[in-house]
């Protein structure tokens, strides 16, 4: 059906790149090197990902001291920049200056 229509008809209907009977892309050879490049670091990426570099076991709880580190920097980083405690008496004691009462 696609041959009949296309020789029957002066060309590909509607728009010629999108659609059910668009005109067929031209594989260059810049598409060709850019498929082998993605392939060869997939395959890169695969090789690597299938040797571990530690067991399961070696694997398991191996970063629990670091994690407990860097837990207790960042919470004294946190408390350096707390602002210190404030209290009434400071707020208040201002109006101590005319007391004139008690001992």
């Amino acid at each position: 059906m696609f041959l009949t229509a296309f020789l029957l008809r002066k060309g590909i209907p509607g728009k010629q790149w999108i659609g059910k009977y668009r005109r067929p892309r031209k594989i260059t050879w810049q598409m060709k090197r850019n498929v082998l490049q993605r392939l060869e670091i997939e395959k890169e990426t695969e090789y690597w990902l299938s040797h571990p570099w530690m067991t399961k076991e070696q694997e398991k709880g191996h970063a629990k001291q670091r994690r407990a580190e860097q837990w207790e920097a960042f919470k004294t980083a946190r408390a350096a920049t707390f602002p210190a405690a404030k209290y009434i008496e400071d707020h208040l004691n201002h109006l101590n200056t005319t007391k004139k009462w008690g001992i």
